[in-house]
């Protein structure tokens, strides 16, 4: 399948908390697909569903050559203080900003076989572990950041051609 079209802010759909994924039907198995296909092209760390137009709690990742994806995301843990971090989004084009994120993040869910999986890093991992889950609860990287980034940002925002 081919990588689906990524939804930008002001789309309903990346302010909504996803729904958890009951069922693994054929549906999810699309999702699955079309979520890997995504995160496949360069630039990508990592694509939630919301992102793609479906609020389901599902992600994938792509992160120095390691890719996968999990249904049903926790966030069961991070480590260290939060630090600054470059950090962008498929959903808000163009824009990068310094963001708070811990530096070491560990994920459970499922696979498509439901069978637990767990998913752990640090660095860029654990930088979209907490961003990609943080998508499947309505929040955007913008909602993270400092209050004087966060209103450059909105300018930035604001200011774009794609808005």
């Amino acid at each position: 399948m081919p990588e689906r079209p990524i939804r930008v802010f002001g789309d309903p759909v990346l302010k909504a908390r996803s729904a958890p994924i009951e069922t693994i039907d054929d549906g999810v198995r699309g999702l699955v697909a079309d979520l890997l296909d995504s995160v496949k092209l360069p630039g990508r760390a990592g694509v939630a569903a919301p992102q793609i137009g479906v609020n389901l709690r599902a992600f994938s990742y792509n992160v120095d050559g390691r890719i996968g994806y999990v249904l049903n995301p926790e966030l069961v843990e991070v480590r260290g203080e939060k630090e600054p971090t470059g950090e962008g989004c498929l959903s808000v084009p163009g824009l990068w900003h310094d963001t708070p994120r811990h530096p070491y993040a560990r994920v459970r869910g499922i696979d498509l076989d439901g069978q637990e999986i767990v998913v752990e890093g640090t660095g860029v991992l654990a930088q979209a572990l907490q961003h990609e889950t943080d998508h499947l609860d309505g929040i955007l990287y913008l909602d993270r950041l400092e209050p004087a980034e966060r209103r450059v940002a909105m300018r930035e925002v604001r200011e774009s051609d794609w808005f």
